[in-house]
This record gives structure tokens, sequence and C-alpha cells, in this order.
């Protein structure tokens, strides 16, 4: 009964009262009905007070008022209603309902004073005109607070406590079930057990959370999921999202642990508004409680920060100084795996060229802050000596590789064999228990028999459904013949030949490498422009070796062959006679161009190879072809035989190239009696010529 109806005058009875409603947890909304009987009760006494126009605001419950907590949309309205002068008294079950902050209680305070708006609780209303009764109030209010915080305190330092014997939980993940004693354990169904399994199985052969839920769809493999509904947690089978997949690769529970803590929660200010923001995910030993070892795990410890290393890696953040390791369809082979040697930062890769397909690896060094790249080479030829070198590691191993892939050939068909087993075991449960509760009830009480019969025969059409996709699993694992075991064995043999053959994916040597390489240091000395390598094997192992650093031009180079003859022409070939000579070869540029006498010119510049300082000499001393015979006055043909026959020494620098024959071999014999003997006779004789003053030896 609520007293003090003095206070009440015909003023407040002309605006309306209004009834507002509060609980902080949707849970007591759904357990506590009988506080929302008493709240929306009121509405009747304000009507026996003699309220014409009552209005109950009911929108905040559920909705916490502790600080930080969402904004109350009814507590608005209501603030606004009696900022309007339309309020002549505000009901609510206690006060503590109306507001549990200083701010809110400050708020509504002084608005209530202004529009002489009265507040009532269950027992009596007060007048914020009055002394006492603000005295009443205030102390209220001051309560209401405290008691907030001692009540929080209570329940928090309580789960800390708990926490710390490793005994709270607030919803055990899939997987797992609590026991009688208050611990977690497996959970006894082994279907379940499978499932989870199957999903770090899956991320260590595919290295993707992405492309480990794209699987699961692929194969419309389900997984159990917790649902909250009506108060209760419940487990379902449904296929799986990305985000839960990513939670369970994140959880450390499934590799025995016991974290608490692990996102922390801050008030933050927010348009002028305290707000509780959750910080990002911390690392298990980060958080207040850590218990290693806690219970029985899906996977070991080690397992685990395996995987969240590889998450990590695949992550798209840029921003940070490691680079992106997750393995795509890029030319980059080592993207992931170089490490400079003079910053310790990780080196990213770039694609460069006209089809943006040449790698190149680069250290971001100082360039951030407007300073320069650590370091930079071209990928093409750098990916090509690690090739080689990975083959003469592991080409020994070949046959072990593929007498390890024909026994996980089927891998993925008994997974999910061992899946769909499980699941027609268990439907077959299901629909048995259904047909005994259909043939227990009295087949003359047909609305509850039709009702069973309906549920016999859906469990029915399951196990038929579950029946048929294990059938055309079974259908598509084929043991191999023998032929196709030869097969696979002659590809292990034959490693190299699989490496470097067009239809060996990208992705897969990459994964290859990333299998036995933990990490590569690479420095460059800047005086010879030699790149030092040092490999750190899997296992403890190092190997270092050296390389010229690979020359600019994204993958597309001038051939080191192609080099050493141009400097070895340019000394006494202009460069048009060194692209002729090239071309011949059928050589060609970097970018698969024919050469020409500029491309000559350019490969000649970048390389510092001098341009003919000889030419003026050659021309006076040594002589081509065709001058050789022009100053003989003879034919080139003349000129051939007699190199031919060896009578005249002829240099050629490469096949192709300009003969380089000496003036003074043409002046000196016996090639000039031959030839003064050609232009006299007319007769090319190669045996030597007899002067006609020259006496005989015999008589």
């Amino acid at each position: 009964m609520i007293t003090n109806q003095h206070k009440l005058t015909p003023g407040h009875l002309a605006r309306k009262a209004i009834v507002y409603l509060r609980q902080s947890s949707l849970k007591q909304v759904q357990e506590n009905i009988e506080s929302q009987r008493l709240q929306y009760g009121l509405k009747d006494k304000a009507k026996a007070l003699g309220f014409g126009e009552v209005e109950i605001i009911d929108c905040d419950l559920g909705a916490s008022a502790a600080l930080g907590a969402k904004s109350r949309e009814g507590f608005k309205q209501l603030l606004a209603s009696v900022a309007l002068g339309e309020v002549g008294m505000i009901l609510s079950i206690e006060v503590s309902r109306l507001w549990r902050t200083d701010k809110d209680w400050c708020h509504m305070f002084e608005l209530c004073q202004v529009f002489d708006t009265l507040i009532a609780d269950a027992e009596q209303i007060y007048d914020l005109s009055t002394m006492n009764d603000q005295l009443v109030l205030g102390i209220k209010g001051t309560l209401s607070v405290v008691e907030l915080k001692i009540l929080k305190g209570r329940l928090v330092q309580g789960q800390e406590e708990k926490a710390r014997r490793g005994e709270l939980f607030r919803i055990v993940a899939p997987g797992y079930k609590c026991d009688g004693e208050g611990k977690i354990v497996k959970d006894p169904d082994m279907r379940i057990q499978t499932a989870i399994s199957l999903v770090f199985t899956k991320f260590r052969e595919l290295w993707s959370a992405r492309q480990t839920h794209k699987w699961f769809h692929d194969n419309q493999v389900r997984l159990p999921v917790n649902r909250c509904g009506n108060g209760k947690v419940i487990m379902e089978w449904q296929l799986p999202a990305q985000t839960f997949i990513r939670s369970i690769l994140h959880n450390p529970i499934y590799a025995g642990a016991y974290v608490y803590g692990q996102r922390q929660r801050k008030m933050v200010v927010r348009d002028g508004q305290i707000v509780k923001r959750t910080g990002n995910l911390l690392q298990p030993e980060e958080c207040r409680v850590f218990i290693r070892d806690h219970h029985e795990g899906y996977i070991s410890w080690e397992e685990f920060e395996e995987n969240q290393k590889r998450l990590r890696g695949n992550s798209l953040w840029l921003g940070s100084d490691e680079s992106v390791s997750v393995i795509r369809q890029g030319n980059g082979l080592l993207s992931g795996l170089l490490r400079c040697g003079r910053c310790g930062r990780k080196l990213h890769v770039r694609y460069w060229g006209n089809r943006g397909t040449a790698a190149r690896y680069l250290c971001s060094g100082d360039f951030q802050a407007g300073g320069n790249y650590c370091l930079g080479f071209g990928g093409t030829t750098v990916d090509r000596r690690f090739s080689e070198i990975l083959l003469d590691v592991i080409s020994p191993h070949g046959l072990q590789a593929s007498l390890r892939a024909m026994k996980d050939l089927n891998a993925n068909l008994d997974s999910k064999c061992v899946l769909l087993q499980q699941q027609v075991q268990q439907l077959g449960y299901e629909g048995q228990r259904a047909f005994e509760q259909y043939n227990g009830v009295d087949p003359r009480n047909r609305l509850v028999a039709a009702e069973l019969e309906r549920r016999w025969n859906q469990k029915l059409e399951e196990v038929d459904r579950a029946r048929k996709a294990l059938q055309e699993v079974d259908e598509r694992r084929q043991s191999l013949s023998a032929q196709q075991q030869q097969r696979v064995l002659q590809i292990g043999v034959g490693f190299k030949q699989a490496w470097e053959s067009e239809k060996c994916p990208m992705e897969m040597k990459k994964k290859i490498l990333r299998t036995v390489i933990e990490e590569i240091i690479v420095d460059l000395d800047a005086t010879t422009q030699m790149l030092h390598f040092m490999i750190h094997w899997k296992g403890g192992c190092h190997t270092e070796f050296e390389m010229e650093k690979p020359r600019s031009g994204a993958g597309k180079v001038t051939d080191i062959q192609d080099i050493d003859l141009i400097r070895k022409m340019a000394d006494r070939y202009e460069d048009g006679e060194i692209a002729r000579v090239l071309n011949k070869l059928n050589r060609r540029t970097g970018k698969g161009l024919p050469w020409s006498q500029s491309r000559v010119a350019d490969v000649r510049r970048k390389n510092g190879i001098a341009k003919g300082s000889h030419a003026k000499s050659r021309g006076q001393e040594i002589l081509s072809l065709a001058q050789a015979a022009h100053h003989c006055a003879v034919s080139d043909t003349t000129i051939r035989k007699l190199v031919e026959a060896k009578l005249l020494p002829m240099n050629q620098v490469a096949p192709w190239a300009p003969w380089e024959i000496k003036r003074a071999d043409l002046d000196a014999e016996p090639v000039r009696g031959i030839v003064e003997h050609l232009r006299r006779t007319g007769k090319l004789i190669l045996g030597g010529i007899v002067s006609k003053d020259q006496p005989s030896l015999f008589q």
C-alpha cells in the first residue's frame, strides 16, 4: 500500500503517470516472472491513486543499468517525457530499478525537482521539492550504487577464486562435458570426438582456416555447435561457420589447457558516454589464470602453438613487421621464409613486370619513415637455386613419400566415411527410440499416436539419407591397382621431374618447402654484390651458400653467356655486328626479344662493358674475310680454301662472328706465293709453288 498520498495534487493527477520496468539480465526476464508481475501491477495502483492516463515503459527489460552498460532507451524516453512536463508521477517497484549510477540519479533528481514530478515505489511517494524526501531518496540512491559495487565485487571475487582452481565454466566448448565432480572430460559421444579431431586434422593438411571451412562445406560434413535457448545450452549438428572453425583452432581448451580472462574488458569514453569494450584476444600465458595440462586434450600443446603461428602467418594485416606467409598462388617460392640478416625483419614479396608475376623480395628497412629499403633482389634466379638445393636434399626420400602418398590417397574419404558411419549409428538409435515410443502408446489415442508415428517416419527418412550418403562415399573409395601403385612409385623416384613439371602447382611446392625449412637468413655484401644465405632446416641443421645478386629486370635478365659474348666482342666490333652474331646464334634478350644495336648498347652500359678500343687497329692490322679477299684481290672462296688447308691462320671469337685474319699473314709465305701464282696462271695450287729461278736439288 502506497502511503503519503496527500502529496498528490490535482496538478499531478492532470498529467500522466509512467510505470517504469527494468530487470538486469535476460535470464531474470525469463525466470523471475513474479518480479515482472509486481512491476506491471503498479499500473493498477496508479489508477487507484486517481491518474486517468498511465503509460508503461518496459523496453528496458533485460538491460543492465551499471556503469558502462548499453544505453537504456526506455530511461531516455522517461527523461524526455519528464522534461516536457507531461509526467505527474513515476512509479517503480524500487529506486534501484530507476538508476544504478550517480550520474543517472542526479539527472533524474534534477528534472523531477524542476518540473514538479513525484517518484513512487511500492511503499511511498516522494516529493523532491521537500528536503526530507530529497534526503531519503539520496540515501537510497547511494545505497543502491554501493549495493551494486559490493555484489559485483563479491561475484567477481568468487568467480576468480573458482577460476584459479580451474573449475569455472560458463559454457563448455563442444567436444567436452562437465562430470559430477566439476571437472571437464571429453564428450563420451564418439561422433563428437571424431568431428572435433577432424577439424585439427584438416587444418594440418590444408594450412588455412578458410580452406578447412571450405572442405567441410564441400563435403557436407556437419560439426557439433552449442546453441543457447530458453536458459539452456543444447548441441546441434550443422555446417560450420568460418568463425566457428577459427574459434576451435584458437581455443586452448582443446590442447588440454584451462584459461580464464582471455578477453579483457575496459571502460572507454565514446561520444561523451562511458561504454564497455572488449579487448583483443590475449595469449594463453598472459591471461589471469592459465593452467597447462588441466585435462585431456584433442591435440598437444606443441601442436597448438604451431597452429597459432600458422594462423598469425595467414593474417593479411600488412602493417606488422612480419611478412604474409600464407600459401597462395604467387610465384614467390620463398615468401614468408626469408629474414634480413641486417635488421632482422621478414622480407616481403612484391610482384613486378608487365604481367605482375615476377617476384622480387624486399626488406622494408626504414622506408616507411622516409628512408631506403634495407635489402632487395629478384626472385627468379634465387628460387631456381633453392629448388636445386631442395632437390638434392629430399630426392633420396622420394620413394618414402610415394609410399606415404599411397597410404593417404583416400584419407579425405576415410574421414568422411567414419563420420557418416557414426551418424548412421546415432540416427538408428534415435529411430529405434521413436519406434518404442510409438509402439508404447495406446493406438486408440490418435492425437498422440499420429504425432509419434510422424516422428518415427521422419527418423527413418533421415537414416535412409545417411545410408545413401555413406554408400556413395564407399563407392568413391577405390583401391589402387598394381599399375597405379607403380606410377605412384615412379613419381617418387623421379621427384625432380615431378617438381619441374608444369603440372606441379606452386602451392604444393611452397608446402614442401615450408615443411623442411624453418627460416632463411639472407645478407648482401655491398662490395662484391654477393648474397649470403643461411638455411635453418627443420630439425636444427644449417646450410650456408653464396650466389651473385640477381640483376634488376623483374626476373627477366640477360643470360650470363650472352653477357660474356658481348664482353669478348665489344673490344673489336660495333654493337650492330654483335647483335647480328647473337641473332644468328638464336639468342634472345631477357624479355625474349631479338637483339638490336640499341639493346646491345643497353647491356654494355648496365654491365660496364667498354666500347671498341681496338676497333681502329683491327681495321688496319686485322682484316675480316671480305677485307682479306679485297687485300689479296682474290675471291672469298680462295681465302676459305687457304684457311681450310691451314696455310692461313684465322681467329673467330664465336660461331658466326667475323673472321680475324692478320695482314702480316697474308703478305708472308706461302700465302703470298700462292696468290701470285693464282694471278699469273689462274690456277690455285695449295701444295706449294716452285720458282723458275730456284736451282734443282737433284740433276
